[in-house]
């Protein structure tokens, strides 16, 4: 048992490289999904007010879209923007750069949902456990 999360991992228990709170990883969610429902609406057509049936494929254009961000700005900038914009980062649970296949197989688990709300004693869902990655303060 520890005291607090992040400490079986080593890491510290507030400030920078401490694990990074759920109400910040959730306002984090929102500005990234915000970002790509805006995207996929000014360039892939996506139009929230359309009927499903009527959207066809671009009704998971936003979606498409958050999972590229993800992709992109975890291997490159070490966040989403969300994450960056609230002072977060994504690393690897040994402190290195996450990778190329880490952020894909993060995202992918993100995107099915249930994963990034199973979380363990360290707040770190199972996205993260399973893409051997974690999310602290920057």
């Amino acid at each position: 048992m520890s005291d607090y999360p992040g400490e079986r991992l080593g890491l510290p228990v507030s400030g920078p490289g401490s694990i990074a709170r759920p109400a910040r990883r959730i306002w984090a969610l929102l500005i990234d999904y915000f970002a790509a429902t805006v995207i996929a609406m000014g360039f892939l057509g996506y139009d929230p007010l359309e009927l499903p049936a009527e959207a066809g494929w671009r009704q998971f254009a936003p979606m498409m879209v958050f999972a590229v961000l993800q992709v992109v700005f975890l291997a490159t900038a070490n966040g989403s923007p969300g994450h960056r914009m609230l002072g977060m980062r994504v690393q690897r649970v040994d402190g290195a750069w996450v990778g190329l296949w880490r952020p894909v197989v993060r995202t992918l688990l993100l995107v099915f949902v249930i994963p990034a709300v199973i979380w363990d004693a360290d707040q770190r869902g199972l996205h993260d456990k399973l893409a051997g990655t974690v999310l602290v303060r920057s």
